[in-house]
């Protein structure tokens, strides 16, 4: 399995399409394809943290492409990558800025609006070919889309041009992807992904630490625009954090640790240029101590999302939370911290990281639920019991 840093984010979400879309280029410093009127496209795959589970295994069997967003699974215009044979990759082992090709193919230079991933099917040959181990527990078989044997539709705008070789990621959010059903011990596979073109090996990623003294494997540093996760990674053992890769631009950095308060550091540049180091080990992210509330509801339809926001005071919005939702029954809850969220701004090379309380947000958060692109929104005060919220959608 080849381990690279080119890359290509792809993101789908049950309720919304979230794309980020540039053109594609010479990435990499690649030279042309050799054939007239043709460019190069290579597909990587990433992942954003998983929460409670020791494995995530998907098996790829190809990655189709069209110019043509509603081209059938038969029509022309169809170019792809064929994994053969096709490979079982584990998600949770492309955290942190890791990224593992999958391949690359010489197609017509153009606009290519529709992209599949087809995944290889369970069978009684390969029974595990898709499937989860939830922690503590053993492997257990996904039940994966049924539009696999075509492949999992996502509308993308993703440019070839001629002599060159484009670079994309695709990054599978593997704790959004995955759905229990009620007490059966069985779980969906609902793929939620993003797609990024990958512009240089020089940029495009944030680096930084946090705290050995937190729980690692729970904590959850992500890069967000408008209370929208971008990228989200698990920091290592030494605590360091890597996301990789982000589109330039201008982020929030956020981080949740079960038992501590949300940590907020406000824009933190990116660009394709240079790596951004929002700051050394020897000033590590060590939010403080809170007390947390539990929050809990149920969703009518169970397809519904549901996740939980905070507005600091002057802004930004920041998503601090992200409910899994049972399948069977609708139900889900997470965790919010009663005591305030700290804050504070990106500085160059820092020689101590100054947080704030930001007293006013202290317990407030909105309760948001989407269905087929309708939002439901809930205010929450978590400094009191919060009642079971009820979300209904036509």
């Amino acid at each position: 399995m080849m381990k690279t840093k080119f890359g290509l984010r792809l993101a789908v979400a049950s309720t919304a399409l979230w794309l980020a879309a540039c053109g594609g280029g010479g990435g990499g410093g690649i030279s042309g394809t050799g054939i007239e009127g043709s460019g190069g496209m290579r597909l990587l795959l990433t992942d954003a943290p998983a929460c409670g589970y020791d494995a995530v295994n998907i098996t790829v069997d190809r990655v189709r492409v069209n110019q043509d967003s509603n081209a059938v699974d038969g029509a022309s215009g169809w170019s792809e990558i064929v994994l053969n044979p096709a490979r079982r990759i584990n998600l949770l082992t492309l955290t942190n800025g890791v990224l593992d090709e999958l391949g690359q193919t010489t197609l017509p230079a153009g606009k290519y609006t529709q992209l599949r991933l087809v995944l290889a099917a369970n069978s009684g040959a390969n029974p595990l070919a898709n499937a989860v181990t939830p922690t503590g527990a053993s492997e257990t078989a996904l039940t994966t889309p049924s539009g696999q044997q075509s492949g999992i539709k996502l509308d993308v705008n993703m440019t070839v041009s001629s002599g060159q070789v484009a670079d994309y990621v695709i990054d599978f959010d593997a704790c959004k992807s995955i759905v229990k059903r009620g007490n059966s011990g069985n779980y969906n596979l609902k793929p939620v992904m993003t797609v990024i073109p990958y512009l240089g090996s020089t940029g495009q990623k944030v680096v930084g630490y946090v705290s050995t003294s937190l729980p690692l494997a729970s904590t959850t540093v992500a890069l967000q625009s408008g209370g929208v996760p971008v990228k989200a990674t698990v920091p290592d053992s030494t605590g360091k954090f890597t996301l990789s890769p982000v589109p330039a631009g201008s982020y929030d950095l956020v981080v949740t640790s079960p038992g501590r308060v949300t940590a907020v550091m406000t824009a933190v540049p990116v660009s394709t240029s240079a790596v951004t180091t929002v700051n050394a080990s020897g000033t590590a992210i060590l939010p403080p101590v809170a007390t947390t509330r539990a929050v809990s509801g149920t969703l009518t339809p169970a397809t519904a999302t549901v996740r939980a926001t905070q507005v600091l005071t002057a802004g930004p919005v920041i998503e601090v939370a992200w409910g899994a939702v049972d399948a069977t029954t609708g139900a889900f809850s997470f965790d919010l911290p009663v005591e305030a969220p700290v804050r504070t701004s990106y500085v160059l090379n820092p020689v101590t990281l100054n947080f704030a309380a930001d007293a006013t947000a202290a317990g407030q958060y909105a309760v948001e639920a989407a269905s087929a692109g309708v939002i439901k929104s809930q205010a929450v005060n978590a400094s009191a019991p919060v009642p079971p919220l009820v979300f209904s959608f036509p």
